[in-house]
């Protein structure tokens, strides 16, 4: 896919012309990322977009003790690093690499010059950030009606997709992270799981035997 293509399948810039996604394209540049690489941190002062094109990155935050927590994954498509872009803020969070990654880099300024050239684009943040607010409503009520097996459950089915069967794309402290739980309980919950013959599990292979067992453990 060419670089207009990746742009154009992203919920912020899908609505652009073709003018302006040739514009913002060509600002665009390639990064490349092994695992473990830190593509910024907490804090830091923000200048581009991300568009992940291979890969996985983990937006992630850390606690006075050190203990990682993963808010959102992101894959192929994906796009994150936007919001400073709106309100000037500093990066809320952190973004690891969880393995070989490759994303292109978009610089804010001609976006924004977009942006107050052609107001009516703006209609696709909107959407972009209802999203992110949907999401966020989402996770904060998983957090207060769902105990940790509930939202291990509710994880591995995303995981998963439309798919049985899928090789768990971060490690056990990494998917602890993502559930907001120690590793220890999260690895409880899916001995439960293969109890249950609700999933077959071999190192990091998984298949799901019982979906809607699964499914029910996840509302």
């Amino acid at each position: 896919m060419t670089e207009i293509g990746i742009l154009r399948a992203t919920e912020l810039f899908a609505g652009l012309s073709e003018e302006s996604l040739a514009t913002i394209a060509a600002t665009g540049a390639p990064r490349f990322l092994q695992r473990s690489d830190m593509l910024f941190t907490e804090g830091d002062e923000p200048d581009y977009i991300y568009i992940v094109t291979s890969g996985r990155v983990a937006m992630v935050n850390r606690s006075i003790e050190g203990r990682e927590s993963v808010i959102a994954l992101m894959e192929t498509g994906d796009l994150f690093g936007e919001m400073p872009l709106f309100d000037g803020g500093k990066r809320s969070t952190g973004a690891r690499a969880l393995e070989p990654s490759r994303v292109i880099a978009i610089p804010y300024e001609p976006v924004r010059r977009l942006y107050a050239e052609r107001p009516e684009e703006l209609w696709d943040v909107v959407k972009l950030l209802v999203a992110r607010l949907r999401a966020a409503d989402e996770s904060l009520a998983d957090s207060v009606f769902l105990d940790v097996t509930g939202r291990t459950a509710k994880r591995l089915l995303e995981l998963a997709g439309e798919s049985d069967e899928f090789i768990l794309p971060v490690t056990q402290e990494e998917l602890a992270g993502m559930i907001g739980a120690s590793r220890e309980r999260v690895n409880k919950a899916i001995a439960s799981f293969v109890r249950l013959n609700w999933i077959d599990q071999a190192e990091r292979r998984y298949i799901i035997t019982d979906r809607e067992q699964l499914t029910l453990r996840a509302r």
